[in-house]
Protein backbone atom coordinates (compact mmCIF):
# COMPACT_ATOMS: atom_id res chain seq x y z
CA UNK A 1 0.00 0.00 0.00
CA UNK A 2 1.20 3.51 -0.85
CA UNK A 3 0.47 5.94 1.97
CA UNK A 4 1.28 9.63 2.12
CA UNK A 5 1.64 11.33 5.49
CA UNK A 6 0.65 14.93 4.90
CA UNK A 7 0.54 18.12 6.91
CA UNK A 8 1.87 21.63 6.80
CA UNK A 9 5.29 22.60 8.07
CA UNK A 10 5.93 22.12 11.80
CA UNK A 11 3.33 19.36 12.00
CA UNK A 12 5.96 16.71 12.81
CA UNK A 13 5.51 15.04 9.44
CA UNK A 14 9.08 13.98 8.74
CA UNK A 15 9.74 12.61 12.23
CA UNK A 16 6.40 10.77 12.15
CA UNK A 17 7.27 9.13 8.84
CA UNK A 18 10.70 8.11 10.11
CA UNK A 19 9.26 6.60 13.29
CA UNK A 20 6.36 4.94 11.47
CA UNK A 21 8.73 3.27 9.02
CA UNK A 22 10.82 1.87 11.89
CA UNK A 23 7.69 0.85 13.82
CA UNK A 24 6.08 -1.06 10.93
CA UNK A 25 9.04 -2.05 8.77
CA UNK A 26 7.41 -0.40 5.74
CA UNK A 27 10.00 1.48 3.66
CA UNK A 28 9.73 5.24 3.58
CA UNK A 29 10.14 7.77 0.83
CA UNK A 30 11.74 10.94 2.13
CA UNK A 31 11.81 13.73 -0.41
CA UNK A 32 14.74 16.10 -0.14
CA UNK A 33 13.73 19.23 1.68
CA UNK A 34 13.76 22.61 -0.02
CA UNK A 35 16.43 23.56 2.50
CA UNK A 36 18.50 20.61 1.33
CA UNK A 37 17.99 21.41 -2.36
CA UNK A 38 18.80 25.12 -2.16
CA UNK A 39 22.60 24.86 -1.65
CA UNK A 40 23.04 23.25 -5.07
CA UNK A 41 20.15 24.99 -6.84
CA UNK A 42 20.46 28.52 -5.44
CA UNK A 43 23.69 28.70 -3.40
CA UNK A 44 23.84 31.49 -0.87
CA UNK A 45 20.12 32.34 -0.93
CA UNK A 46 17.51 32.01 1.79
CA UNK A 47 14.04 30.75 0.92
CA UNK A 48 12.56 34.10 1.98
CA UNK A 49 14.62 35.81 -0.74
CA UNK A 50 13.86 33.63 -3.78
CA UNK A 51 12.14 35.11 -6.82
CA UNK A 52 9.09 33.53 -8.50
CA UNK A 53 11.18 31.85 -11.24
CA UNK A 54 13.60 30.48 -8.63
CA UNK A 55 10.73 29.12 -6.55
CA UNK A 56 9.38 27.30 -9.62
CA UNK A 57 12.80 25.71 -10.10
CA UNK A 58 12.78 24.45 -6.49
CA UNK A 59 9.25 23.11 -6.95
CA UNK A 60 10.22 21.17 -10.07
CA UNK A 61 13.34 19.73 -8.44
CA UNK A 62 11.42 18.52 -5.39
CA UNK A 63 8.58 16.97 -7.40
CA UNK A 64 11.05 15.18 -9.66
CA UNK A 65 12.92 13.79 -6.66
CA UNK A 66 9.67 12.52 -5.16
CA UNK A 67 8.59 10.82 -8.37
CA UNK A 68 11.93 9.03 -8.73
CA UNK A 69 11.86 7.73 -5.14
CA UNK A 70 8.25 6.59 -5.46
CA UNK A 71 9.03 4.66 -8.63
CA UNK A 72 12.02 2.94 -7.01
CA UNK A 73 9.99 1.81 -3.99
CA UNK A 74 7.19 0.18 -5.97
CA UNK A 75 3.79 -0.48 -4.43
CA UNK A 76 4.55 -0.45 -0.71
CA UNK A 77 5.89 2.65 1.01
CA UNK A 78 5.14 5.55 3.35
CA UNK A 79 5.82 8.96 1.86
CA UNK A 80 6.87 12.12 3.66
CA UNK A 81 4.22 14.37 2.15
CA UNK A 82 3.44 14.49 -1.55
CA UNK A 83 3.71 16.81 -4.53
CA UNK A 84 0.49 18.48 -3.43
CA UNK A 85 2.64 20.29 -0.88
CA UNK A 86 4.90 21.74 -3.57
CA UNK A 87 1.90 23.05 -5.48
CA UNK A 88 0.18 24.44 -2.38
CA UNK A 89 3.28 26.21 -1.09
CA UNK A 90 3.31 28.05 -4.42
CA UNK A 91 -0.45 28.60 -4.52
CA UNK A 92 -0.45 30.10 -1.04
CA UNK A 93 2.37 32.45 -2.03
CA UNK A 94 0.13 33.79 -4.77
CA UNK A 95 -2.15 34.92 -1.94
CA UNK A 96 0.39 35.87 0.75
CA UNK A 97 3.43 36.89 -1.29
CA UNK A 98 6.76 35.25 -2.03
CA UNK A 99 7.86 35.89 1.55
CA UNK A 100 4.82 35.09 3.74
CA UNK A 101 6.61 36.66 6.71
CA UNK A 102 5.80 40.04 5.15
CA UNK A 103 2.05 39.42 5.34
CA UNK A 104 1.86 37.84 8.79
CA UNK A 105 -0.33 39.32 11.52
CA UNK A 106 -2.95 40.61 9.09
CA UNK A 107 -0.63 42.80 7.07
CA UNK A 108 -1.51 43.81 3.50
CA UNK A 109 -1.81 40.69 1.34
CA UNK A 110 -2.35 42.40 -2.02
CA UNK A 111 0.65 40.74 -3.62
CA UNK A 112 -0.74 38.21 -6.10
CA UNK A 113 -0.94 40.41 -9.18
CA UNK A 114 1.10 43.45 -8.21
CA UNK A 115 3.40 42.75 -11.14
CA UNK A 116 3.41 40.85 -14.41
CA UNK A 117 5.93 38.48 -12.86
CA UNK A 118 3.55 37.51 -10.03
CA UNK A 119 0.62 37.21 -12.43
CA UNK A 120 2.63 34.79 -14.58
CA UNK A 121 3.82 32.95 -11.47
CA UNK A 122 0.17 32.39 -10.50
CA UNK A 123 -0.61 30.93 -13.92
CA UNK A 124 2.36 28.56 -13.85
CA UNK A 125 1.57 27.41 -10.30
CA UNK A 126 -1.98 26.63 -11.41
CA UNK A 127 -0.66 24.47 -14.27
CA UNK A 128 1.77 22.73 -11.92
CA UNK A 129 -1.22 21.99 -9.73
CA UNK A 130 -3.04 20.21 -12.54
CA UNK A 131 -0.04 17.98 -13.23
CA UNK A 132 0.71 17.28 -9.56
CA UNK A 133 -2.92 16.39 -8.81
CA UNK A 134 -2.87 13.80 -11.59
CA UNK A 135 0.39 12.38 -10.27
CA UNK A 136 -0.92 12.13 -6.70
CA UNK A 137 -4.23 10.62 -7.79
CA UNK A 138 -2.43 7.86 -9.71
CA UNK A 139 0.17 7.23 -7.00
CA UNK A 140 -1.27 7.08 -3.48
CA UNK A 141 -3.88 4.72 -2.05
CA UNK A 142 -4.57 6.80 1.05
CA UNK A 143 -3.41 9.76 3.11
CA UNK A 144 -2.78 10.33 6.78
CA UNK A 145 -3.13 14.03 7.57
CA UNK A 146 -1.46 15.38 10.69
CA UNK A 147 -3.17 18.16 12.59
CA UNK A 148 -0.93 21.19 13.04
CA UNK A 149 -0.95 21.00 16.83
CA UNK A 150 2.59 22.31 17.26
CA UNK A 151 3.78 25.93 17.08
CA UNK A 152 5.79 26.95 14.05
CA UNK A 153 9.49 26.30 14.60
CA UNK A 154 11.30 29.64 14.40
CA UNK A 155 14.31 28.28 12.52
CA UNK A 156 14.80 31.15 10.08
CA UNK A 157 13.58 28.95 7.22
CA UNK A 158 9.88 28.27 7.77
CA UNK A 159 7.51 31.20 7.18
CA UNK A 160 6.28 32.53 10.51
CA UNK A 161 2.72 33.03 9.30
CA UNK A 162 -0.04 30.98 10.92
CA UNK A 163 -2.66 32.12 8.42
CA UNK A 164 -0.44 30.97 5.56
CA UNK A 165 -0.06 27.58 7.23
CA UNK A 166 -3.80 27.25 7.94
CA UNK A 167 -4.63 28.11 4.31
CA UNK A 168 -2.37 25.34 3.03
CA UNK A 169 -3.93 22.89 5.49
CA UNK A 170 -7.46 23.72 4.37
CA UNK A 171 -6.60 23.62 0.67
CA UNK A 172 -4.85 20.26 1.00
CA UNK A 173 -7.85 18.54 2.59
CA UNK A 174 -10.19 20.12 0.04
CA UNK A 175 -7.98 18.79 -2.75
CA UNK A 176 -8.03 15.27 -1.31
CA UNK A 177 -11.84 15.48 -1.29
CA UNK A 178 -11.76 16.69 -4.90
CA UNK A 179 -9.50 13.81 -5.94
CA UNK A 180 -11.56 11.32 -3.91
CA UNK A 181 -8.47 10.01 -2.13
CA UNK A 182 -9.35 8.57 1.31
CA UNK A 183 -7.63 10.25 4.23
CA UNK A 184 -7.53 9.99 8.01
CA UNK A 185 -6.81 12.98 10.26
CA UNK A 186 -4.49 12.00 13.11
CA UNK A 187 -3.08 13.87 16.08
CA UNK A 188 -1.61 13.35 19.50
CA UNK A 189 1.79 12.43 20.87
CA UNK A 190 4.17 10.46 18.66
CA UNK A 191 3.46 7.06 20.22
CA UNK A 192 -0.26 7.66 19.83
CA UNK A 193 0.22 8.65 16.19
CA UNK A 194 2.17 5.48 15.45
CA UNK A 195 -0.36 3.19 17.06
CA UNK A 196 -3.31 4.95 15.43
CA UNK A 197 -1.84 4.89 11.92
CA UNK A 198 -0.73 1.27 12.21
CA UNK A 199 -4.22 0.35 13.37
CA UNK A 200 -5.94 2.17 10.51
CA UNK A 201 -3.99 0.25 7.87
CA UNK A 202 -3.54 -2.99 9.81
CA UNK A 203 0.24 -2.62 9.80
CA UNK A 204 1.96 -5.02 12.19
CA UNK A 205 4.58 -3.46 14.51
CA UNK A 206 8.08 -4.89 14.30
CA UNK A 207 9.34 -3.05 17.40
CA UNK A 208 8.00 -0.99 20.28
CA UNK A 209 6.92 2.63 19.83
CA UNK A 210 9.72 3.71 22.18
CA UNK A 211 12.35 1.98 20.03
CA UNK A 212 10.92 3.42 16.82
CA UNK A 213 10.77 6.93 18.25
CA UNK A 214 14.37 6.76 19.46
CA UNK A 215 15.61 5.54 16.07
CA UNK A 216 13.68 8.34 14.38
CA UNK A 217 15.13 10.88 16.82
CA UNK A 218 18.66 9.80 15.96
CA UNK A 219 17.92 9.79 12.23
CA UNK A 220 16.26 13.21 12.32
CA UNK A 221 19.18 14.63 14.25
CA UNK A 222 21.64 13.65 11.51
CA UNK A 223 20.04 16.07 9.06
CA UNK A 224 21.80 19.32 8.25
CA UNK A 225 19.40 22.13 9.21
CA UNK A 226 21.86 24.99 8.81
CA UNK A 227 20.91 27.91 6.60
CA UNK A 228 22.91 28.10 3.37
CA UNK A 229 24.66 31.24 4.61
CA UNK A 230 25.87 29.28 7.65
CA UNK A 231 27.17 26.49 5.43
CA UNK A 232 29.12 28.97 3.35
CA UNK A 233 30.70 30.45 6.51
CA UNK A 234 31.64 26.94 7.71
CA UNK A 235 33.37 26.20 4.39
CA UNK A 236 35.28 29.51 4.37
Amino acid sequence: MKISVSGTYSSGKTSTVMALSHYTGVPRSLARTIRGIMPEALPGLKLADVTPPQFLQLTLRRHTGRAVQEALLGDNFISDGSSLQEWLYGAARVRYGMNPNDTADGQDRRTAHDSQEMAFFAQVVEQYGQAFKQHVKSTYDAYVHLRHELPIAADGHRPMNNEFRATIDTMLLATLDELEIPYHVVGGAMAQRLETIAGIFDLKPVMSTAEAIELARQEYGRQDFRMETERISARA
